[in-house]
């Protein structure tokens, strides 16, 4: 990508961190409206839900004390406007310098995700849409047909500690709160809770997924700060381990958690030769990603990808032998991008 693309988006990375830090009641959508009853005033919040309803919360008897709630939270917001055009037109800038853009559906799914607080509380953006914002993150436009893809994979481990009680994240809610059409789909063993909603007739689709202890393991998970469950998954302990922070480019700009890029390119590697003959399409598409990856680490950052490496042979023989075997897949495909990644291995 153009430095100057560049330039933008890690200001759109320092701007939604910084809003995030600084994040208070003033930045939440609604106001406040009143209510006479009987000569009585009464206060209430109000906004829009994810799915577009108007909501009102009372908040009590309109007093002083009531009355200065009320002006911190209108300082507080008429402070953070500046941030939030700003916000719109550094991605407004991006969109015409050539970033990676995520369709309208993804972004306002992710957005209501982000929102209910899934990524504070530690979730992991995987799949093809990680893929998209590692792109921006490393300044790269990808080639072929590696971005189409309306499925929205979140990672989390089931086992994790969660430090900010205070959120909750309740994901059918806020997919049912959109309005878009999500139901859950009905799992294979009727016993079991669904892992995964889809708008009917459309191929919009959001998968929970969680790190799979071992074989045995193929219940799946539930997670209750999700209200949820997830389906346990090889490898994905090691895909979503030292995430990074990345934002999906949309009218404004959404902060969510990706791989590491180097984890993200060995973790293709490895799923690649899981996938069977029914997944040859989905097995190529892998391969594209993961070479494309590891081409442009192998250039710039050749650190991140012998760490990630690193931690492949940590793990063991079977690791390194499937890696081994994704690569040599690679080969035929894509020749030029094999011969740099295997020469940087053998060092």
């Amino acid at each position: 990508m153009p430095l100057e693309t560049q330039t933008l988006y890690a200001q759109l990375m320092e701007t939604l961190l910084a809003t995030e830090a600084q994040r208070s009641i003033g930045r939440l959508s609604g106001c406040f409206t009143t209510k006479t009853v009987k000569g009585l005033t009464y206060c209430y919040f109000q906004y829009s839900d994810p799915g577009g309803f108007l909501r009102q919360v009372y908040l009590g008897r309109k007093d002083a004390v009531l009355d200065r709630v009320i002006e911190r939270f209108m300082s507080e917001r008429d402070a953070s406007r500046p941030d939030t055009e700003h916000l719109q037109r550094l991605c407004a800038q991006l969109r015409a310098g050539g970033a990676l853009v995520a369709d309208t559906a993804s972004s306002r799914v992710l957005r209501a995700l982000a929102d209910s607080g899934v990524f504070q509380m530690g979730a992991v953006l995987v799949g093809t849409h990680a893929f998209i914002v590692l792109g921006n993150l490393l300044g790269v436009k990808w080639a072929g047909s590696s971005l189409r893809t309306q499925d929205l994979d979140i990672g989390t481990d089931a086992s994790m500690f969660i430090g900010v009680p205070h959120i909750n994240a309740d994901i059918p809610d806020v997919l049912e709160r959109l309005e878009m059409g999500f139901l859950p789909v009905p799992p294979l063993n009727p016993k079991h809770p669904s892992t995964s909603f889809k708008v009917r007739g459309k191929s919009l689709r959001v998968d929970l997924l969680t790190p799979q202890r071992s074989r045995k393991e193929t219940s799946p998970k539930i997670l209750s700060w999700f209200k949820a469950a997830a389906q346990p998954l090889p490898y994905l302990d090691y895909l979503i381990e030292g995430f990074e922070r990345g934002a999906v480019v949309d009218g404004g700009g959404i902060l969510v958690n990706v791989p590491s890029p180097g984890r993200f390119a060995f973790h293709k590697l490895l799923i690649s030769g899981e996938r069977g003959a029914v997944g040859h399409t989905k097995m190529e598409k892998d391969l594209l990603q993961a070479a494309q990856v590891l081409s442009v680490l192998v250039e710039e950052r050749p650190g991140d990808v012998r760490i990630a490496w690193d931690e492949i042979k940590r793990r063991g023989k079977g690791w390194v032998r499937r890696v081994s075997s994704g690569l040599s897949r690679v080969k035929p495909l894509y020749p030029d991008e094999h011969k740099k990644i295997a020469a940087l291995l053998r060092k």
